[in-house]
């Protein structure tokens, strides 16, 4: 590590009021330095068993927190499958693993038991990582950190310069990491990617330290980490792109029927659904209803670079949905199984409404107050949730109940209790 870097790690953002200045995208050491090389050179690509176990036992005999990442090839394949997980850590360097190659890293994960794993977004790279067998016992995350730290820009080169004062080049972030072999560039920019993680994770610590929200930081932490995997979504057809201009039952049925087909499709043939195709597509064909393969190639979507016996497998999906029973078309909107849209409240419940109302100005305030996004400080979902069905009896005690059972951690219990007792008090008065 050089002198710099040193420094940059020692550092963090001084704020006062627990909000940073204007220019936290600036670095803090004047000038940001261009990170081009990772310390150690690039490392090689881990593709065999061999080469495996010996990144598994460096890494166990390192030290400290372990930076990891991973990258996906999204828009390009199937799914959300890791194909390059990038590690560092103190005594052990830094590894590039193919998951490809290796799609077993489970003997890496356990090697890692107990140790705090840094990552920037979790969320979005835990599901690819627990599917490779890589489970954190506990966690960091950087970018999790700077929201609740109050910075402005939470992407991690937005941080990484802002806090350690160095560039990341990110100009490969969006490319097809499936490719093979993967060019050094991209290498380069993955293993940059690890290089400072735990030097951020550091200065973070030491800043939601200094602003009184570690504690509040490492609930969050133990939240994410102990989390079990998302259920499996219902309906996954009904999230299609311009959806909201699909009305009628029939028509919702050639959605379902086109989505279907196309996802079995893409997993068959390994490609992002859609570049088989387009959901604008989907949602033309739906509203158009087409009589026959050639009205079908009239419509956008389905021109000239689409072939008759596409077109033949696209009109049976349409086909099929026209030839349903009534009885097994579906029902528009998904069932809802919390509160209203908040626009219907007034209409439905307007004691609510003015509920929501009151609390919604309470916690933004708040929010402000605590130099940070009032997602974080508590899920708008459980807001709407306790202004809904209220407790009986409102106060401090009731409320942080209602909240805890929504899933608030106590960090956002007591910060929020006060905030909702007085809203769901001044609401009721006034009702």
């Amino acid at each position: 590590m050089t002198d710099a870097q040193e420094t940059a790690a020692d550092s963090s953002v001084r704020t006062s009021g627990g909000t940073p200045p204007d220019d936290a995208g600036a670095s803090v050491l004047g000038a940001p330095t261009p990170l081009l090389e990772p310390r150690e050179g690039i490392p090689p690509v881990i593709a065999d068993e061999a080469a495996l176990a010996e990144v598994i036992a460096a890494f166990a005999a390192g030290s400290g927190p372990v930076a990891v990442d991973a990258e996906r090839a999204s828009g390009y394949r199937y799914g959300q499958r890791a194909y390059l997980v990038q590690l560092r850590r103190e005594g052990a360097g830094s590894a590039l693993v193919d998951p490809v190659a290796c799609p077993d890293l489970s003997g890496l994960g356990e090697a890692l038991t107990g140790v705090e794993w840094v990552l920037h977004a979790a969320t979005q790279d835990l599901p690819c990582l627990r599917e490779i067998g890589m489970v954190p016992t506990r966690l960091f995350d950087t970018e999790l950190a700077g929201r609740l730290a109050g910075f402005p820009r939470v992407g991690l080169g937005a941080m990484v310069e802002g806090v350690l004062g160095f560039v990341l080049e990110k100009g490969h972030s969006a490319v097809d990491w499936s490719t093979r072999p993967l060019p050094e560039p991209w290498l380069r920019y993955a293993a940059l990617d690890v290089e400072l993680l735990v030097d951020l994770r550091d200065a973070l610590e030491k800043e939601l330290d200094r602003q009184g929200k570690l504690d509040w930081a490492l609930q969050e932490f133990g939240a994410i980490a102990a989390a079990p995997p998302a259920e499996p979504r219902k309906d996954p057809w009904r999230r299609t792109s311009g959806m909201h201009k699909v009305r009628r039952r029939r028509q919702l049925a050639v959605v379902r029927e086109l989505w279907q087909t196309r996802d079995r499709i893409a997993q068959r043939r390994d490609v992002s659904p859609g570049k088989v195709l387009s959901d604008a597509a989907i949602v033309e064909a739906a509203l158009s209803l087409p009589a026959n393969a050639h009205a079908l190639a009239a419509l956008n979507g389905f021109g000239h670079r689409v072939g008759r016996r596409q077109l033949d497998q696209w009109q049976a999906a349409v086909d099929r949905a026209k030839a349903l029973p009534e009885a097994q078309l579906p029902q528009p909107g998904q069932p809802v199984t919390g509160p209203p849209p908040p626009r219907a409240w007034a209409d439905k419940d307007p004691a609510a409404a003015a509920r929501l109302s009151a609390a919604r100005s309470g916690v933004s305030e708040l929010a402000e107050q605590l130099g940070m996004p009032q997602e974080n400080l508590v899920s708008p979902d459980t807001v709407r949730r306790v202004c809904w069905e209220p407790p009986a009896a409102v106060d401090a005690g009731t409320v942080a109940e209602a909240l805890t059972g929504h899933g608030a951690r106590p960090w956002q219990v007591e910060q929020v209790t006060p905030v909702l007792v007085a809203a769901l008090s001044s609401a009721g008065a006034d009702a």
